[in-house]
């Protein structure tokens, strides 16, 4: 029974993690460019 539990929480997690990552990209918020251009390699779409 512990392990359904466990299993639930994290599968609660990881949806809410994609959800996080989804909404970002569609703001137009790239969570892997922090708009450093220099660690964003070929990449970068930073407009400053």
């Amino acid at each position: 029974m512990g392990t359904i539990i466990v299993s639930i929480i994290l599968i609660a997690i990881i949806a809410a993690v994609i959800f996080s990552m989804i909404k970002s990209k569609r703001s137009g918020k790239h969570s892997a460019c922090s708009c450093g251009c220099s660690s964003c390699g070929k990449n970068c779409h930073c407009n400053n």
